[in-house]
């Protein structure tokens, strides 16, 4: 029987061509154009789905007849198209920046969150890597995203009849998703292999297109495989220790085996968390199949273009695997790479003669990677005290983790209201560039025009608010009473605040709930009332998280409480665009320093909402009276059982006596003067440094364009220079004992130190090593160093040296110790060589 054309999709008629392109590029997710374009075709499925390709596989051919004749679709589609193919032929600010550098960037994840069309995340994670690859469009930077096609995905969440959370797991069709089967140049759809224990596992790629940039995903529901390895790609998150390290291998050894099959040649890894951390070993072996280098040789030379990026505040939260399990999914692995089974386990513990100590993924990141960041200030500190044990003797300050603040793609989170006023202020193509003139041009907006723009999202987020609420209530089987009471509650005159979490305990949920009459009282109040709507899903074994959400759905039942609280089910993008363009305060509060960043709140300032959130991620950088609230005093304060009570003190307080007043006092125009004021700082202030603009740009310039020409200076020439690294390193490691410091002497003359120090060497090149003073930090946050300058051969000593420094007598000379570290050029110290000699008092 022949397959007929439209098997898939309806006949287009003559005019619409191009629809089904555009339904697959998922550039249609940040474009309010786009969204007015397939709304028209098709309203509820679109205001219920999202989703062009869907839309297309389920319209009828009567339905596209109509809309072909009808001249306003046919103008708004060809005003779409036309700024689509303006935006794609122009040239990006990636070309017009660096037009002498094309790194092309490989970013792993294991959770990719751009639309709830394609629902491949659980949360932040996936959020911020969705984000990374509409701004990598954006700019024009060659960015290609590696993750997997989960048949699953996350848990879908409902409340039942109690309010207690179930779990539910639909099927995600392929043939439904915006995505297409990746085909080699013969037409054969493209797979990678996989080796498993005693078995060969193929992974079927597929492609995402998003704008620019793309996104492969490799999927192990192929028929020639096993029906468990069918189940690999099952769930995100889901399954036992078992199921998450057949993922991370398909991530990080399938998903660079596939890059080579698409033959593309990628300068840079970045791995958005430990979960992707295979590849440093599987981009090595490549480079030893190709060179005919050692692992050793072939680790130091790829490792400098790989980029780490962990979003873990507590160690706890690592990836962890047990030998016997390395043994058998990795044993021959290691083997086959030359490194032997010890070897591998020695790049993912922290002591690698331990043999109770698990694998953890994150280490093997560390050590297979050239530079390591945070996601927030705070984090970048908490990371270094973490990982302060891998790096022996080293200070903290100088542990190998610097940051880059997340940020968040400014036009996949606003509403159309607010695009507009943006446009208006700074134009169409406003997140395309430097940013330069954003706050500058936003701040000129009128008082009338912000206040509008609060009062519209309000009423919008109320409208669907009560629609989520009597769908959500129908489901959960409760009675019609109570269903068209769900169409009355909430009001969009009264000052709404929003908190959508994971609910887990460190986030602290249920801080607002804290003490319950006082929050009652708050939301009750007779003059100045307070609303609040909260989401969030606990994790299927998290028993904490789970009662934290049952404390809220009985909390939400009172009946005094009943049209000032709603609980909606299943956080997810679509209901999380829909809180961030509507309410007017966000409220977060986790335990400092546990929240890597915490982007949800970002997301509020494009639309005008303010933020109260404790002292900790993005908010330690961003706040200051001006622009919103701060809870806690900036300190951490670990198990302290007090905190608690005290915090919620604070924030009782602060909604009382400062943020509902400020909200409610207006003038002769019924506009919050001092509330709207906030609103414009916060807008045009923290907006464009909170966006994933800034954060992407900030990759490419501080790690990706060093990173590239540290790999390819490494593997030039045969990879000489990795080769050399590797001597001095072997080096470094055989004669580094014989190292000794003799006499210190210091002289202070006219207001300056004078230094001088005896350093032996042994048999160890003068040339490899540093001579320094260091000093802890004063009143920088940064520590004091000065080299010290090599001079004559000491007397009765063949590789004995004097060296001397002279710095200003500014601190107590007690401040200043000699130290002696590793030195070459090019060389990522303490990353590649972690040896220290501090001279002793």
């Amino acid at each position: 029987m022949p397959i007929p054309a439209n098997y898939f999709l309806p006949s287009v008629p003559e005019g619409l061509g191009g629809l089904s392109e555009l339904a697959m590029d998922l550039r249609w997710s940040w474009n309010h154009e786009a969204d007015r374009l397939w709304e028209r075709i098709a309203p509820e499925l679109w205001a219920r789905t999202g989703n062009p390709w869907l839309i297309l596989q389920n319209v009828s051919t009567a339905r596209l007849n109509v809309l072909g004749a009808d001249p306003i679709f046919r103008k708004i589609l060809g005003d779409y198209v036309a700024s689509y193919q303006n935006i794609m032929k122009k040239p990006s600010w990636f070309q017009q920046t660096h037009p002498e550098s094309s790194p092309t960037v490989a970013y792993f994840s294991m959770e990719f969150g751009l639309s709830e069309a394609l629902p491949l995340y659980s949360g932040g994670l996936g959020i911020l890597a969705g984000d990374y690859m509409k701004t990598a469009s954006d700019l024009g930077i060659p960015a290609i995203g590696i993750g997997l096609l989960y048949q699953q995905g996350y848990f879908r969440q409902v409340l039942d009849i109690t309010g207690s959370q179930a779990e539910f797991y639909p099927y995600n069709d392929p043939g439904q998703l915006p995505i297409m089967p990746v085909r080699d140049k013969d037409g054969e759809w493209l797979a990678v292999e996989v080796d498993f224990p005693g078995r060969h596992v193929k992974l079927r790629a597929w492609q995402a297109d998003i704008g620019r940039a793309r996104l492969y995903l490799l999927d192990s529901n192929y028929p020639g495989n096993s029906p468990a390895d069918r189940g690999i790609t099952s769930e995100l998150y889901g399954g036992g220790p078992d199921m998450r390290l057949q993922q991370e291998i398909a991530l990080g050894i399938g998903g660079w085996r596939l890059l080579q099959a698409l033959g593309i040649n990628a300068d840079i890894c970045h791995l958005n968390e430990g979960h992707a951390a295979l590849v440093v070993l599987e981009r090595a072996r490549a480079f030893m199949a190709t060179s005919g280098h050692a692992f050793e040789v072939a680790l130091v030379a790829t490792r400098v273009g790989n980029i780490f990026t962990t979003h873990t505040p507590v160690e706890a939260g690592f990836d962890r695997f047990l030998p016997s399990m390395m043994q058998r999914y990795l044993g021959s692995y290691a083997d086959e790479i030359g490194i032997g089974f010890d070897g591998l386990l020695a790049l993912g513990r922290r002591e690698s003669t331990n043999v109770q100590e698990p694998f953890n993924m994150t280490y093997l990141a560390i050590r297979g990677s050239g530079s390591v960041n945070g996601v927030s200030r705070i984090h970048a500190e908490v990371s270094r005290r973490i990982f302060q044990t891998l790096f022996p003797r080293i200070p903290q300050w100088e542990v190998p983790v610097t940051h880059v603040t997340n940020g968040v793609h400014m036009p996949s989170w606003d509403s159309s209201a607010a695009d507009e006023i943006w446009s208006n202020a700074c134009g169409k193509e406003r997140w395309l560039g430097d940013l330069e003139t954003i706050e500058e041009n936003l701040k000129k907006v009128p008082d009338e025009q912000l206040w509008e723009l609060r009062n519209q999202g309000s009423q919008r987020l109320i409208d669907y608010a009560r629609d989520r609420l009597v769908w959500q209530l129908a489901t959960a089987g409760v009675s019609q009473e109570e269903i068209s009471q769900a169409r009355q509650l909430l009001d969009p005159n009264i000052l709404t605040v929003g908190f959508a979490r994971r609910f887990t305990g460190y986030k602290r949920p249920n801080l607002l709930l804290h003490n319950a009459e006082r929050l009652a009282q708050l939301l009750c109040h007779p003059q100045r009332p307070v609303q609040l709507i909260i989401a969030g899903k606990a994790h299927p074994r998290d028993e904490e998280g789970k009662a934290m959400i049952q404390s809220w759905s009985d909390f939400v039942r009172r009946a005094e409480i009943r049209p000032r609280v709603a609980f909606l089910a299943d956080y997810d993008m679509s209901l999380a665009e829909q809180l961030i363009q509507g309410v007017d305060l966000w409220i977060n509060t986790p335990r400092r320093p546990w929240e890597a960043c915490g982007t949800s709140g970002m997301k509020v300032l494009v639309n005008g909402g303010l933020n109260l959130s404790e002292l900790d991620g993005w908010w330690a950088e961003a706040y200051r009276p001006d622009v919103g609230w701060a809870v806690g005093d900036g300190q951490e304060h670990g198990d302290d059982p007090g905190l608690d009570a005290r915090e919620a003190e604070q924030l009782y307080n602060l909604l009382e006596e400062e943020v509902v007043p400020c909200f409610y006092n207006r003038n002769a125009d019924g506009i919050p003067e001092a509330w709207v004021a906030r609103i414009r700082a916060s807008m045009a202030e923290l907006t464009p440094h909170f966006s994933s603009n800034r954060m992407v740009r900030e990759y490419v310039e501080r790690l990706y364009l060093p990173a590239s020409r540290l790999y390819h200076s490494r593997i030039a020439d045969d990879a000489r220079q990795a080769s050399l690294l590797c001597h001095w390193r072997d080096s470094l490691e055989k004669h580094w004992a014989e190292l000794h410091f003799g006499e210190l002497h210091v002289q202070e003359e006219n207001g300056e130190y004078a230094f001088t120090v005896q350093l032996h060497m042994g048999e160890l090149d003068p040339d490899a090593v540093r001579v320094e003073l260091y000093a802890e930090p004063g009143n920088s946050q940064e520590p004091e160093i000065h080299a010290l300058e090599r001079h004559e051969v000491l007397t009765g000593d063949l590789n004995g040296y004097l060296y001397s420094a002279h710095l200003p007598a500014r601190r107590p000379v007690s401040d200043y110790t000699p130290r002696v570290i590793p030195h070459f050029n090019g060389a990522l110290v303490p990353l590649e060589a972690r040896q220290i000699l501090w001279y002793e008092r």
